[in-house]
């Protein structure tokens, strides 16, 4: 494999170009008219035009970049996240040409890119499964004599997709019909597939993925978990490995679940397995993830390997190097996602000119970045900016790593989630440990902390420490 093309563009473009040039892998970019002079365009080798800015008339054009990659003789391609990089029509077609997609089989995608398909594929494994309809409804009567028979609270989700869109939660049968039009409504207009199931709602849940490597040999390892439940709008922001409330026997209970799915797909590749784990420290399967993950650089810190040179070896059709026997967990790893947002209010996109950006670097300290000082931030993209990591020797020592990051990352000109960040680090809840999925509703009140702040939206190390320290200041609840 001497040429790949890199089919996405900001961080997570430039996140793999690096590893290309360290394989000595001639790296490819694309880009569209918004990011003509984008970061990850300087850092290829090579650079082709796709078209103009809206992802429907570039970075998710794949005839274009088919025709780009005949015409200049590209071996393989490698999608990133978003985008296509779970598509299987994309991942036909690039078979077909005899180019190599740097990800699973579309088959394994058609199987793990739909919820409902996923938990058939793994049924025979006896992997435990949250409480719910293995087939898609829509009749809403008949839903909601099931979900009365579940028993309220539930989730409606879209059986065809993920990251919150088609997501309903249903406190009571007589808000459920109105909450199950708007799933399928937003399930239609974000996948343009309007299928929803019900599931039970897990009381006090955890989020936490394993991450998985297999060969076309049959060989397939776990890396361990992550722990990715502060979210916000079901979005992961910060995510950490390993989780601080694992024991080693559910480690690995978990971790054979997730071998397990992966053979129910017949998986190649890097790939993501999540779980909810309950307040009783139960684990259900949720979904497959068929591609690489955002948050794979803490996997990477804790396990000393390069998941994207991994996930190229695998496709070159090399063997895994290591058994299970011989991974280990080194340390501690965060991650805070740099998103372009207002956590002031209610974490909506900043779009507008980096008028100043300067980035931490120290020991310990990894920022994958996709924007330089002066760039303007498209409205057309993710809104994310960077992924600023950082490693310890221990839980602790990673996040005081953390909160010195934060404090040293200089951003002006945009709003961003560091705040949130220097916020959440020093939360007693979250040093503790002590938290789930609902750690934003019942712990973020931007009102009170900007009362306290004297209405300013720039978030001070030294005032954070004096209102984790305000007895008399309720903060930490939203009524």
């Amino acid at each position: 494999m001497r040429r790949v093309l890199v089919a996405n563009r900001g961080e997570i473009a430039c996140r793999v170009i690096k590893t290309l040039k360290k394989m000595g892998i001639t790296s490819i970019a694309v880009y569209s008219d918004a990011d003509r002079n984008a970061l990850h365009v300087k850092m290829a080798d090579e650079a082709f035009h796709l078209g103009a800015s809206p992802s429907t008339e570039s970075y998710l054009r794949q005839d274009k970049i088919l025709d780009i990659c005949l015409k200049y003789n590209i071996d393989g391609v490698h999608p990133g996240y978003g985008f296509l990089s779970e598509n299987a029509t994309f991942a036909k077609l690039l078979s077909q040409h005899n180019i190599k997609l740097i990800g699973p089989s579309a088959h394994s995608m058609e199987i793990m890119g739909d919820k409902l398909s996923a938990k058939n594929a793994v049924k025979s494994f006896d992997i435990p499964m949250v409480p719910g309809t293995d087939y898609a409804i829509s009749d809403v009567e008949e839903a909601k004599a099931i979900a009365v028979k579940i028993g309220f609270p539930i989730l409606i989700k879209a059986s065809a997709g993920g990251g919150g869109k088609g997501m309903k939660l249903v406190h009571n049968k007589e808000e459920f019909e109105d909450q199950m039009q708007l799933a399928i409504n937003e399930a239609k207009a974000a996948f343009g597939d309007g299928a929803v199931f019900i599931e039970k709602f897990v009381t006090g849940p955890r989020h936490i993925e394993i991450q998985i490597l297999a060969d076309s040999f049959g060989n397939t390892v776990y890396l361990f978990e992550r722990e990715c439940s502060v979210q916000r709008r079901h979005q992961k922001v910060i995510e950490e490995a390993p989780s601080s409330i694992l024991t080693p026997e559910m480690r690995s209970a978990m971790g054979k679940a997730a071998v397990n799915v992966a053979k129910a797909a017949n998986y190649e590749g890097a790939g993501t397995v999540e779980f909810l784990v309950d307040d009783q420290r139960k684990f259900y399967f949720l979904e497959m993830n068929t591609r690489l993950q955002v948050e794979h650089p803490v996997t990477e810190l804790i396990t000393g390997l390069d998941l994207v040179e991994e996930q190229i070896r695998i496709a070159k059709g090399e063997k895994l190097r290591y058994s299970q026997e011989d991974l280990t967990i080194q340390g501690h790893a965060l991650e805070l996602r740099v998103y372009a947002e207002d956590p002031f209010d209610n974490f909506v996109p900043s779009i507008n000119t980096l008028q100043t950006y300067q980035m931490p670097a120290g020991d310990d300290v990894r920022v994958d970045n996709g924007y330089t000082e002066g760039d303007v931030i498209p409205v057309y993209y993710d809104p994310m900016l960077a992924k600023l990591i950082t490693y310890g020797a221990t839980r602790e020592a990673a996040i005081q790593k953390m909160i010195a990051a934060i404090q040293d990352y200089r951003i002006e000109g945009i709003s961003t989630t560091l705040d949130f960040g220097a916020y959440v680090f020093r939360h007693p809840d979250f040093i503790s440990g002590d938290f789930d999925t609902n750690f934003v509703n019942k712990n973020w009140n931007p009102t009170a902390i900007e009362s306290l702040l004297g209405k300013q939206k720039t978030v001070a190390v030294w005032m954070l420490d004096k209102i984790m320290q305000h007895e008399d200041t309720k903060i930490h609840t939203i009524d």
